[in-house]
């Protein structure tokens, strides 16, 4: 993998995300660039209200900034518009994201970024057997 400027990771409410941080921390090590993390929530979500989710989230907080890295909380009910948009904002060249073993659509959006993000990058990491 390359090395990049800003990169984002997209993380779910799940400890397990903390692999995807720490493999986005070594691509922007070498270039000195920003890591963020954004974990986007439908509206209908109520993560706060379930301990294992907050607490997965909390987690993933303290992980993040053991990285330097600021990670954000939005809800929105359009998920890749919004990573799309905080991408931009945050001038990314480089996504990385869990692959979904699901063919859902709304787990396929790794494509949906790609198409409308040209200029870049995205990376769908495996699962890890646990």
């Amino acid at each position: 993998m390359n090395s990049y400027h800003n990169v984002l990771v997209c993380v779910t409410q799940q400890k397990t995300c903390e692999r995807l941080i720490r493999k986005a921390a070594t691509m922007t090590k070498k270039n000195g660039g920003q890591l963020y993390v954004l974990h986007v929530a439908k509206n209908e979500w109520n993560f706060l209200d379930n301990a294992k989710e907050g607490e997965a989230l909390e987690y993933l907080f303290t992980i993040s900034k053991s990285f330097g890295a600021s990670m954000t909380v939005l809800k929105s009910e359009d998920i890749v518009g919004t990573i799309i948009r905080y991408a931009r904002e945050n001038q990314v060249d480089c996504i990385v994201l869990g692959e979904s073993l699901d063919d859902h659509r709304e787990n396929r959006f790794a494509d949906e970024l790609k198409e409308a993000l040209d200029d870049v990058d995205v990376y769908e990491i495996p699962q890890v057997d646990f």
